[in-house]
């Protein structure tokens, strides 16, 4: 019969650990037989609150309760098992906990040696500049790494000679022991799961068919990529032991803040001060492209601060595109400073021919701004 621990235990089924043993703790207080010397039923109400707080304090019996029900602890196995055996000793729960987890203890079914391992993934983090992100380069980077044995060519075992099979599990890799009702299964001790040894290891390496070393790699890096990105290297993380294959690498890009652009995808954005007159006159300024090159911006007359210029097509890549983005030329209008005697009294001529009635066509924002707050100031007063 299927059993529900969790309506038992009265909590839900993304219970805390700590949500499980209060509520464990006030159920068997409150069912507890000594507590209960005439209710005939408390016995068996303890002891299945006691089942049910055996199975979901443990991470793994809880897993495998959660996928497969009580099932899983009773007799008769389960769907995925491979076996009719009672409990842990024939194909109870240790079936069901190499079915949730074995890809994580050696892949597989659970059952055989693990054999040699794969190595390692490893990450790299790499910083390039907007200019590399721009028109993409190839890069050599040096990491220390585990590397296959050159001795013994990632076997482990001297030259010459070989492996043996394990005599401890017979090959099998894992071992058996019982305790009581149970049959508890781990990992053998002598060939760590590999089921096989080596009676004479290299020794260079030590038997493990790995050195550490510095390596050198090639990394081919995109136009147009962008900080957060990975490159991936297969095959080039650590080496497996014992000629197992090797990892992967990624290498993870971090492209670094410009001295000038700022970066939102494929455009850029840079801002350029311009002198007062220039803004008030017109004219044509030069500006940086990522390229490396110059472009003219053309400044019309009556420019104010804040203005955007848009030159299409000379922003960045877009990667693995032909497509590019455009550049944002934003202006910033700086008034003078420093002045001689001469040019402020030519300032005052040109304020006095600007002021007045005048003042609406020249300056219509801060003449404007102005009169707001003429009205604001009258509202106020009245």
């Amino acid at each position: 019969m299927s059993k529900d621990y969790y309506n038992i235990l009265g909590i839900n089924k993304s219970a805390s650990q700590d949500e499980i043993k209060k509520a464990y703790r006030k159920l068997a207080k409150k069912y507890h037989p000594d507590q209960n010397r005439e209710d005939k039923n408390a016995e068996a109400k303890f002891k299945e609150i006691n089942d049910a707080h055996d199975i979901l304090k443990d991470p793994q019996k809880r897993a495998a309760f959660d996928q497969y029900g009580s099932a899983a602890f009773q007799g008769g196995g389960h769907p995925g098992a491979r076996g009719g055996g009672q409990g842990f000793g024939g194909g109870g729960f240790s079936d069901i906990f190499e079915d949730m987890f074995g890809d994580f203890m050696g892949g597989g079914d659970g059952r055989g040696p693990a054999g040699a391992g794969r190595g390692s993934d490893m990450q790299y983090t790499m910083e390039i500049s907007l200019e590399d992100a721009n028109k993409g380069k190839e890069a050599t980077i040096k990491i220390p790494i585990n590397d296959a044995c050159g001795t013994c060519t990632g076997t482990g075992a001297t030259p010459g000679t070989g492996e043996e099979t394990c005599a401890a599990c017979e090959g099998a890799g894992r071992m058996r022991a019982q305790q009581g009702f149970f049959t508890i299964e781990r990992t053998c001790p002598t060939c760590n799961g590999a089921g096989k040894t080596i009676s004479d290891p290299c020794k260079k390496c030590s038997g493990s068919g790995r050195v550490r070393k510095e390596k050198s790699l090639k990394v081919k890096i995109p136009a147009g990529i962008e900080t957060g990105r990975r490159i991936r290297l297969s095959g080039e993380g650590e080496a497996g032991l014992r000629g197992g294959p090797s990892g992967d690498l990624y290498v993870l890009l971090s492209v670094k803040p410009h001295r000038f652009f700022q970066r939102d995808g494929a455009n850029l954005y840079g801002r350029v001060p311009i002198p007062m007159t220039t803004a008030a006159l017109g004219g044509e300024i030069e500006v940086p492209t990522i390229g490396g090159k110059r472009t003219k911006v053309k400044i019309p007359a009556g420019t104010q601060s804040k203005q955007q210029f848009r030159l299409k097509g000379q922003g960045m890549p877009v990667l693995r595109s032909e497509a590019k983005g455009d550049m944002f030329i934003e202006v910033a209008v700086e008034t003078p400073i420093s002045l001689s005697g001469k040019q402020k009294d030519l300032l005052k001529q040109l304020d006095k021919t600007m002021g007045g009635k005048a003042a609406n066509k020249h300056s219509p924002e801060s003449s404007g701004f102005m009169s707001k707050m003429k009205e604001l100031w009258d509202d106020l007063t009245e």
